[in-house]
């Protein structure tokens, strides 16, 4: 039997295949469910911090709420402390990245989820909107690290056949982590309006420290896979035998100098680049469009600033829950597609409609009920990329470069897309600014990201069907 391959294609008595997830072993189950867990809260906690960013500006800038002559200073603000977390996910995915494939994917896991729930956490002491940015910096370094030991983990365990399923059912379940919190905003709402409390955008990220506990099962029972440790006794051979330098685990050189390993990483990157500006420049900022259309409502009907507060917490939840109800079929159907036609056609089907349906809901979207069908579209089409990128980048990568492979196509292109919510702010605020609702305009003009991706398909290589690179 093949060492790598854990779990061989099995058959019915009948001769036909039986469904992919009956072939898993008790421990293969453990592993999918924690990588699972870990991408779950970790996605939590970014969503915690969409849906806490404006009232937590407002209040820590001292703004009046609803001031309409600073609502671009407070778009504006928003725009920073979200490039700054993207700064720390892109850094933290980089470091962990490298790490996971240098000390362990398990170890790794563990250090990551303990740094972006400890953070977030955190994040409820500020006191000032520069030290807010700071816990967000700090959170997303574990933030960052976490996907690209979760993936290359459970791409490793898996057999061929089974992976890019588990891989597109570990995504589509961080489309719960995000409706998860967007339960918690709808709770914490319901609270402040009913003056329970006063301001909930603390509570949500005392509620992040939760992550924390899954830990334990992670230093517990969690083994290195295989396939890595395979790597690690190859490593340790070619030393004893004076082999190049460069076949060494999380080696940038080889990464960077071998011309397959550039070329896969490059593309990797522009596909990351292009979804992360289209999420977190203009998709996660649906939120803050629906405030701007639902306070005008609240308003009209003579409701208190705390009563305005409370609601608005709760459509934000409702939003987010909306956008991610949308993005977990959208993973879903990625997957399925990219099993039928490739992951090429998959991508560039995914990279139009998200366009589409984004700039449609930020002209269009007015209306309570659109919220439930506009928002939910925008989710499918927006998170399906998302879908592709945990099947296809640990398919683009040899098992000792596969997790820094992975973190460099999803993390490296941050830097660049931090950019992204600052340019939404700019024009926003600039732009856009003599606009009757200028963000709507800055979200339009912003969904030209998506074409970047488009343009990048003709060079990435088809991977369905093939087994993991060595």
């Amino acid at each position: 039997m093949n060492p790598h391959n854990d779990s061989a294609v099995k058959s019915s008595p009948d001769g036909s295949q039986v469904a992919w997830w009956r072939e898993l072993t008790g421990y293969q189950w453990f592993v999918f469910l924690v990588a699972s867990l870990g991408w779950l809260f970790d996605t939590m906690d970014q969503q915690l911090f969409n849906l806490a960013r404006n009232p937590a500006v407002t209040e820590l800038l001292k703004i009046t709420p609803g001031d309409p002559a600073q609502a671009g200073r407070i778009g504006e603000y928003a725009g920073y402390t979200t490039s700054i977390f993207i700064l720390g996910w892109a850094t933290g995915g980089i470091f962990f990245g490298i790490l996971g494939d240098k000390i362990g994917r398990a170890k790794t896991m563990m250090l990551t989820i303990l740094s972006y729930s400890a953070f977030t956490g955190l994040s409820a002491l500020s006191v000032g909107v520069w030290d807010f940015a700071a816990y967000r910096f700090l959170t997303g370094l574990g933030v960052g690290g976490q996907f690209a030991v979760g993936v290359s983990l459970v791409a490793e365990v898996m057999s061929d056949r089974a992976r890019p399923y588990a891989l597109g059912w570990l995504q589509a379940l961080s489309a719960v982590g995000n409706m998860l919190a967007a339960v918690i905003s709808i709770g914490l709402g319901m609270l402040e309006t009913s003056g329970a409390i006063r301001s909930s955008w603390r509570a949500m990220f005392l509620v992040g420290l939760i992550p924390s506990l899954l830990a334990i099962p992670v230093f517990l029972k969690l083994k290195e896979p295989e396939r890595w440790k395979s790597a690690v006794r190859e490593e340790d051979a070619n030393a004893q035998e004076g082999a190049p330098p460069a076949h060494k685990l999380g080696s940038l050189s080889e990464l960077f100098g071998d011309p397959r390993w550039r070329r896969n990483t490059i593309v990797g990157m522009i596909l990351a680049f292009s979804g992360v500006v289209g999420l977190w420049g203009i998709g996660v900022f649906s939120v803050d469009l629906n405030r701007m259309v639902l306070r005008k409502h609240f308003e009209g009907i003579g409701l208190t600033p705390q009563e305005i507060g409370g609601k608005l917490t709760f459509w934000a939840g409702m939003t987010l829950l909306m956008f991610n109800a949308g993005a977990f079929f959208g993973i879903q159907a990625f997957a399925y597609v990219s099993q039928r036609l490739g992951r090429r056609p998959a991508f560039a089907i995914s990279f139009i409609l998200a366009a589409a349906s984004t700039s449609f809901t930020f002209l269009y979207l007015n209306e309570f009920w659109q919220i439930f069908v506009f928002i939910p579209i925008m989710g499918f089409c927006q998170l399906a990329l998302f879908g592709g990128y945990a099947i296809y980048f640990p398919e683009l990568f040899p098992t000792r470069l596969r997790s820094t492979g992975t973190s460099f196509c999803y993390n490296v292109a941050r830097y660049v897309a931090a950019a992204g919510p600052s340019v939404l702010g700019l024009l926003t605020s600039q732009v856009f600014y003599g606009y009757a609702e200028p963000m709507r305009y800055a979200g339009v003009a912003m969904c030209s990201v998506f074409v970047v991706g488009l343009l990048a398909l003709p060079f990435a290589p088809e991977t369905r069907g093939k087994p993991l690179p060595e």
